[in-house]
């Protein structure tokens, strides 16, 4: 019944409409009462083939509305209708979305049927929570991946970025963390993904197991702007619901940086001045708003565990998008093509990656284990050339005897199949039995 009430109020009482002025590009100029154009507006535009193009008023510009479409522009012509909605987009969330595969406005593309409607409106574009209403981070979150559960040791309610270039393993990293971290609930967001590659993931990285507990929002590359980015908002959208319902959410994002590119596609089409390769202002704006809605709930809800992955352009992981992300972040994870070329998978540079919550979340026991373990990684790092060319003598440093006596067992450590799990205790058990027999070889 609740949910019956809230879909008869979603109901315009009276229908006020416009008419398109004029196209440019993807830009649709609309003229209509000014009391009805606000920034982030829905507009209903009445094609000449009958059907209904949604889009949004993103600016004005002579006291018009300038929108873009989150379809294709066939069939808008001059004059055509454009009828305003009053609601500016929202989801209504239930348990029964669990399982399932929707798009960024909410509708199921999994061929399942209709899904559940339920009873509470929530907004796109929501509001995160006050700082001094949160609690802090939980406890340590088992992620099932040995080498993050040790060297990034994760809290829940903590945020991190994934930070990679194409074809280095993101997607498989993903997939494992999707099945097997400790959470009741996982909201995965494919921005801007492949088409190909959603079936692939959800049927053969995912699998049915993962899939159960997860709600998976896509939003393919070839799809208008409004939908990458909204699929972004949806699949936070879905996590602060689940999040209120008392449950521990992972939030996973693939990518920011397509979030970031859409909202780029969105600020210049409307004439904002392009700054650091491109990106307008307002790319800047958003990123903020949009991560800072993960984190730690108040004392009487769950959590949200985000974990957003970067692609960075030509492997500079300096770029604009990724140096903003870092500052955002609670922690970066860092995966390297070089090591992925080598086939240890997943190809996590623990050196370069951090979590925030460290080492205060590592039981005291262990701390002096993972400080020897990066030590003598670090010199390994630093004499691998030499090593590798022959021209290290052994004997010459008896810390890099150590480290290149360790190596091999630190990288068959490092490295975990897609179908292996280990939990945070066994990492840490593992990585201090490594140690030891390096010490006692020493």
């Amino acid at each position: 019944m609740k949910a019956l009430i809230s879909a008869i109020d979603a109901i315009d009482d009276i229908e006020v409409y416009g008419r398109v002025k004029s196209v440019q590009g993807l830009l649709i100029e609309i003229v209509g009462p000014v009391r009805e154009l606000r920034i982030g507006g829905r507009v209903q535009i009445e094609t000449t083939e009958g059907e209904q193009l949604a889009a949004e008023i993103i600016g004005f510009k002579n006291g018009h509305a300038l929108c873009l479409p989150f379809g294709q522009l066939a069939g808008v012509r001059l004059g055509c209708r454009a009828i305003f909605q009053r609601s500016d987009g929202a989801a209504f969330p239930a348990e029964g979305w669990l399982g399932r595969v929707i798009n960024a406005n909410g509708d199921p593309i999994d061929g399942k049927g209709p899904l559940p409607r339920g009873a509470t409106a929530y907004p796109l574009r929501q509001n995160p929570l006050l700082a001094h209403d949160r609690v802090r981070v939980g406890d340590p979150l088992d992620l099932g991946v040995r080498c993050l559960n040790t060297f990034t040791t994760v809290c829940e309610g903590q945020r991190l970025g994934i930070f990679a270039g194409s074809g280095v393993g993101k997607s498989v990293l993903m997939s494992m963390l999707a099945r097997n971290t400790n959470v009741d609930v996982a909201v995965i967001g494919l921005i801007g993904e492949r088409g190909r590659e959603v079936h692939e993931f959800i049927q053969e990285y995912l699998g049915e197991e993962g899939l159960a507990r997860a709600v998976v929002v896509v939003a393919t590359s070839d799809e208008a702007a409004l939908m990458r980015r909204q699929a972004a908002y949806m699949t936070l959208t879905l996590s602060e619901y689940f999040r209120d319902q008392g449950q521990r959410v992972l939030c996973m994002m693939d990518s920011l940086t397509r979030f970031a590119m859409a909202q780029r596609e969105i600020g210049l089409a409307i004439g904002e001045p392009p700054t650091a390769k491109g990106y307008p202002p307002t790319v800047f704006t958003e990123l903020p708003r949009l991560l800072e809605r993960a984190g730690p709930g108040t004392p009487t809800t769950g959590s949200v565990t985000g974990l957003f992955t970067v692609l960075v352009e030509g492997d500079d992981h300096n770029e604009p998008i990724a140096d903003a992300v870092r500052g955002i972040l609670d922690g970066h994870i860092v995966m390297e093509r070089g090591i992925a070329e080598r086939g240890r998978y997943p190809a996590v540079n623990v050196l370069r990656s951090i979590s925030r919550t460290m080492p205060g979340c590592v039981p005291v026991e262990y701390r002096p284990v993972l400080a020897k373990a990066r030590e003598l990684m670090s010199i390994y790092a630093d004499m691998e050339e030499l090593i590798r060319l022959g021209a290290y003598r052994k004997g010459s440093d008896p810390k890099v005897d150590r480290a290149i006596a360790i190596y091999p067992a630190l990288e068959a450590f490092l490295s975990q199949d897609r179908e292996e799990t280990t939990t945070v205790a066994a990492g840490y058990q593992m990585l201090e039995a490594i140690v030891a027999e390096a010490g006692a070889a020493d």
